[in-house]
């Protein structure tokens, strides 16, 4: 089996994990972080932990899911590291219109969409409507309150909404 090779570190073995996970890896590293040239750093970091941990896998789950969680937690320990996540509870204005159907919406108009929320809610965004983290757990993971997630996330959404309005609103004036 692949997995036992890698675990005896087998080059081999560990090149075809590294190919056959990292392209999904690297979207996920940069859901979190706008620069492509981190998100890759990162992507690598990400592997360098997984190989090193590799007997800790326990094969309860998915695999690829196992290799997720490094990597987000690899995305979060940089950002908080370089105090990149603010969770503060700043302002924003929102506009309350009703939003289009997403369906025409490409998948890099959304990403753009998420890429310009502030970190903070990105992360928090992120972590409860793409990994499928539970408050309690982003909370943990963050050094916040429940509260906090809850909040960052109400605010997360309600910017994407107002930024997809703007967005769809320019679209249809340049027509």
């Amino acid at each position: 089996m692949l997995l036992n090779k890698a675990i005896d570190n087998n080059r081999e073995a560990q090149q075809q994990l590294f190919e056959q996970h990292s392209p999904k890896m690297l979207g996920v590293c940069r859901q979190y972080v706008k620069d492509l040239h981190h998100a890759e750093d990162l992507l690598l970091t990400g592997f360098l932990k997984v190989f090193t941990n590799l007997h800790r896998f326990k094969h309860e789950g998915s695999f690829e899911g196992w290799i997720r969680r490094i990597m987000v937690n690899t995305c979060i320990s940089y950002l908080r590291k370089k105090n990149l996540v603010d969770l503060s509870d700043e302002e924003y204005v929102f506009n309350d219109a009703a939003t289009e159907s997403l369906e025409n919406t490409s998948v890099e108009d959304i990403q753009k969409l998420i890429d310009k929320l502030p970190d903070g809610y990105k992360m928090v965004f992120n972590l409860f409507a793409i990994e499928g983290f539970k408050h309690s757990e982003i909370a943990a993971q963050l050094g916040v309150s429940e509260s906090t997630s809850k909040s960052q996330l109400f605010k997360a959404r309600k910017l994407l909404q107002a930024n997809y309005y703007k967005m769809n609103k320019t679209i249809h004036e340049n027509k």
